[in-house]
């Protein structure tokens, strides 16, 4: 599991209103326990192999916090000049309807209105985001495969 994994899997928990999640692998053990209030507060035990100390897992989660912070402020600073198309939903972002298929947008892409950005797979079912204005596709602010919320930042466009 790599740090962007680990990320997304403690944003996706504190936002869950769950209380505690634990994974276990062969090489590694993560639980992530959140208070009850709808605060911050998360902590994060990461066991693995017998290299990694207590003090360096509670640094690397100091570290994420970091990472997390710098990112939403960039996305905020970019926010200025482009426009952000956000999620309408709760689900899992996919960039292809198929894994063998090429993704709907790339960077780059200019789209009109009405076209497929991505797709959210919410309770089975498969809600395509179309486009609700031309544009230029500049970033993809989401991982393929990963959980989204409601109105967290999906792309960032230059209407034209």
């Amino acid at each position: 599991m790599d740090i962007k994994e680990i990320q997304n899997l403690i944003k996706f928990v504190a936002k869950s209103g769950a209380y505690e999640v634990e994974i276990e692998k062969k090489d590694f053990k993560i639980t992530i326990k959140t208070s009850n209030s709808a605060t911050k507060n998360t902590i994060t035990t990461i066991e693995s192999a017998p290299v990694l100390s207590k003090l360096s897992n509670e640094k690397n989660i100091q570290d994420i916090s970091s990472q997390e912070n710098n990112h939403e402020e960039s996305i905020e600073n970019e926010d200025d000049k482009y426009t952000v198309i956000k999620s309408p939903m709760i689900g899992t972002f996919y960039r292809k309807s198929v894994p063998d298929k090429p993704a709907f947008v790339e960077v780059g892409t200019e789209v009109k209105e009405g076209d497929i950005l991505c797709v959210i797979e919410a309770m089975k079912l498969f809600n395509e985001i179309e486009s609700e204005m031309n544009c230029k596709i500049i970033k993809i602010l989401v991982d393929d495969g990963t959980p989204v919320e409601y109105e967290q930042p999906l792309f960032l466009v230059d209407p034209f």
